[in-house]
């Protein structure tokens, strides 16, 4: 479904991806784990055309590097960022109709609302009310649920549970696990990485733009290097 092959990055004299190389597979639940800084969130912004990169992005074996990000979104992939960015001052369905921005089957777009609303009931409930005035876990809720509208056959987060408490966090994690059996492939960017590598089938470690490790979620869960490094064992 999506490979990306040598990808590199630079912020001005910053190398910010070295050579990057993953493979996202269909129907699977991808993550990639690492620091602050390593560059996990310039992979999905160069994935989708927001930052400039060098090497190869196949997706559906097309290379579509240095395509404008409209398109990239029109063909089927979609980025919920870091931080939500809901818009403040639109209501819940304002900012769900405005994830089908690119889309014209108007029957399709109304199933879809109303699989986003079993998803997150509690959009549901708060569907005429401003997204600013929502909690932050709703917010992320909306976040999600606006990226579900646009139809993607693959979704990528970036750090879903940033800043949510605990329980809100769980029900996150177990949200994506449905959107994924649902159909939907994932690529998930998360500092939580018990919680990623429990929800992933295959996951790659990040480290200062390089990738370290890669194998599956349960074998980097029990690996002793990345449970000293990323989850807080000795």
């Amino acid at each position: 479904m999506l490979i990306t092959k040598d990808l590199s990055v630079y912020y001005g004299g910053i190398h910010a991806l070295r050579g990057v190389d993953i493979n996202v597979e269909d129907g699977k639940i991808i993550t990639l784990i690492g620091a602050n800084g390593a560059g996990k969130s310039t992979m999905l912004n160069s994935i989708v055309g927001l930052v400039k990169s060098s090497g190869t992005i196949l997706w559906d074996d097309e290379n579509i590097a240095g395509r404008d990000t409209k398109d990239i979104v029109a063909s089927g992939m979609v980025l919920v960022p870091e931080g939500r960015h809901v818009f403040p001052n639109l209501t819940v369905d304002e900012n769900l109709s405005l994830g089908a921005y690119f889309r014209k089957d108007k029957g399709r777009i109304k199933r879809d609302r109303e699989r986003c609303f079993e998803l997150f009931p509690r959009l549901k409930e708060r569907v005429r009310q401003s997204a600013g005035t929502l909690s932050g876990g709703e917010q992320q809720m909306l976040a999600v649920g606006r990226g579900l509208m646009a139809n993607p056959r693959l979704l990528m987060l970036d750090e879903p549970s940033l800043g949510l408490a605990p329980l809100v966090s769980k029900m996150i994690f177990d949200i994506i696990r449905e959107i994924n059996k649902r159909g939907t492939t994932v690529l998930l960017i998360e500092q939580n990485a018990r919680a990623a590598l429990e929800v992933a089938d295959y996951a790659y470690v990040l480290e200062t733009g390089k990738i370290t490790m890669r194998d599956t979620g349960a074998a980097l869960l029990n690996d002793e290097r990345v449970r000293k490094a990323y989850l807080g064992e000795d």
